[in-house]
């Protein structure tokens, strides 16, 4: 962040625009992360998504028994963590005889992010009975993921290595299953499953590999701390790049000692 700041000062002193500058840094380290980690948002589909659960929500307005339009609204909110409005919004479905596999498994990941296990463990075990094989091992994640957040790790690791089993080149679905071994007291076996995590990553082809960097991370903490100490070096190359062209304090005087003014009217 300080490499950042000084990056910031150099390039407001060369272009004599501060938010110029500032969005200028912005955009590098933007670009940088979209090529490491990707850890972040990105705005305009940030704002689709927004404007699109906008819609739905005056749709349902306008006709609130327009089942797709509650199911995707559902869908987003789900994404943004909002479980117990998802759960409000997608419940009249069910009631309305909507009983396939992604109903039943997406109100009961609603029901389990708003902490009501037994619903939401109920919901996932009727969507398994529809489609045991829902979005390649989809149910077994979601198990997986909250049975670990609540403390239920030898439940994880059953559910995890279903979802090994069924997903074959999972990287997130191991680095779960490494968590929950190394809290259920199995260290050995969670360094293991990590390295695999790895190995998985780095055979994967370049889509899956955008889209499990980060858990890929995880698994190997020590490689986002290289790209970092790689970042820092380049902010410092280019600050001091940007140093030898960046005005010094005496080229603004003369020899006399006057400031020396831009202007020629004012000498």
């Amino acid at each position: 962040m300080m490499k950042g700041w000084l990056l910031w000062m150099l390039l407001s002193r060369l272009t004599g625009s501060p938010v110029f500058s500032a969005l200028g840094v912005f955009g590098l380290l933007w670009l940088l992360d979209r090529t490491t980690v990707g850890i972040l948002p990105r705005p305009l589909r940030a704002l689709g998504r927004w404007r699109r659960a906008s819609a739905l929500q005056r749709a349902l307005h306008t006709n609130p028994h327009d089942r797709r339009a509650r199911y995707e609204l559902a869908d987003l909110w789900v994404g943004w963590g909002r479980y117990a409005a998802a759960v409000d919004v997608l419940k009249p479905n069910l009631e309305a005889g909507d009983d396939d596999a992604a109903t039943l498994f997406l109100l009961g990941v609603a029901y389990l992010g708003a902490g009501d296990k037994a619903r939401g463990e109920l919901l996932l075990a009727e969507a398994a009975k529809v489609d045991p094989h829902h979005q390649m091992g989809a149910i077994e994640l979601e198990r997986g993921r909250f049975r670990l957040k609540r403390g239920d790790f030898k439940g994880a690791i059953e559910a995890l290595q279903r979802l090994r089993e069924a997903r074959p080149g999972t990287v997130e679905g191991r680095v779960l299953l490494a968590r929950a071994l190394d809290r259920d007291g199995r260290d050995g076996e969670g360094a293991l499953m990590r390295e695999e995590a790895w190995k998985e990553y780095v055979a994967a082809p370049s889509f899956q590999r955008r889209r499990e960097r980060l858990w890929a991370w995880r698994a190997r903490p020590s490689r986002p701390l290289a790209y970092g100490v790689a970042l820092v070096a380049g902010l410092v190359l280019c600050g001091s790049l940007l140093s030898r062209f960046a005005p010094s304090e005496s080229d603004y005087y003369l020899e006399d000692g006057s400031y020396a003014s831009d202007d020629p009217g004012e000498e």
